[in-house]
């Protein structure tokens, strides 16, 4: 019996990783901040929600569920005020090629060969719920088979995000909350909230949330939240399995087989270029998880 809960973890990690460089990746802010972009500001939401931006940034506050609206607002406005979505979207491809084939040179042609069944994928799948899915799926994809192939497993990867926001949303698990609760099973000791935009007062509020809800004990995270946390994790693989089932056991194994040799080398280039801290998603869990109140 093929483990589908499993390979939906694994192939969720080793998406995260050959996505994840890109936002932090100086080559591609270079690009951006020379469509007149002062100092590359924005560069992760701009080209994340690129498709999305013509919505206006309530729209991609919505979708990214736990950055601050705030935040999103200035990102958007800035770049919207002297280029277009268009353009920024055309300028990270031209990146990610780049970026894989020198980075990861090894990989561009078995990856760009599964372009084709990635895309038949995202195009099986219900958009329902779904939007910033549907906003990459309809995107333009380009004559460039390797950087296609990664827009594709881009768009499954937004699938599974807008799954697992729909989860919490679900729970009614605030955004900032939400934050807490990932940050206490990476043991994070309280950065990703903060890196989100919480400030004091927005953490004591959703520590205050936690609690009631019997997910936190004086201000910090329990072992009930940690095993609740553990379990939405759980679920989100579990309702992301028909990906991978659509790509069949064989092309999944064919994509792990791709991707997991290189991924702790685009960590590593989130390390040199942002920090050890910036996308989570993409590194394995730190040992005794935890967090304190602010």
């Amino acid at each position: 019996m093929t483990d589908w809960t499993g390979l939906s973890a694994r192939a969720a990690l080793a998406s995260h990783r050959l996505i994840g460089w890109m936002y932090w990746d100086p080559v591609a802010i270079e690009r951006y901040t020379a469509l007149g972009v002062n100092n590359g500001f924005g560069f992760y939401v701009n080209s994340r929600a690129a498709p999305l931006l013509p919505a206006g940034h309530q729209a991609v506050a919505a979708s990214f569920a736990t950055i601050h609206p705030a935040f999103i607002e200035a990102c958007v406005d800035t770049a919207m005020a002297v280029t277009t979505p268009e353009d920024i979207f055309a300028e990270r491809c031209v990146a990610v090629g780049e970026g894989l084939r020198r980075h990861v040179p090894e990989i561009c042609d078995d990856l760009a060969a599964m372009a084709q069944p990635l895309w038949a994928v995202a195009d099986a799948l219900t958009l329902s719920g779904r939007v910033l899915f549907a906003v990459h799926r309809q995107a333009p994809r380009p004559d460039d088979e390797l950087v296609s192939a990664w827009l594709a497993v881009n768009c499954l990867r937004e699938w599974r995000g807008d799954t697992h926001f729909a989860v919490l949303v679900a729970e009614g698990i605030g955004p900032v909350a939400a934050g807490i609760l990932d940050d206490a099973r990476r043991n994070y000791g309280g950065w990703i909230p903060r890196s989100r935009g919480a400030d004091d007062a927005a953490l004591e509020a959703a520590m205050a949330e936690l609690e009631a809800r019997g997910l936190a004990a004086d201000g910090r995270v329990s072992e009930a939240g940690l095993a609740w946390r553990t379990d939405i994790e759980t679920r989100t693989d579990q309702l992301t399995e028909p990906q991978w089932r659509l790509l069949g056991e064989e092309l999944t194994g064919r994509l792990l087989d791709v991707v997991e040799p290189v991924g702790e080398r685009l960590v590593e280039r989130i390390d040199l270029t942002a920090g050890p801290n910036w996308m989570p998603a993409a590194r394995d869990l730190s040992p005794s998880p935890g967090m304190d109140a602010p």
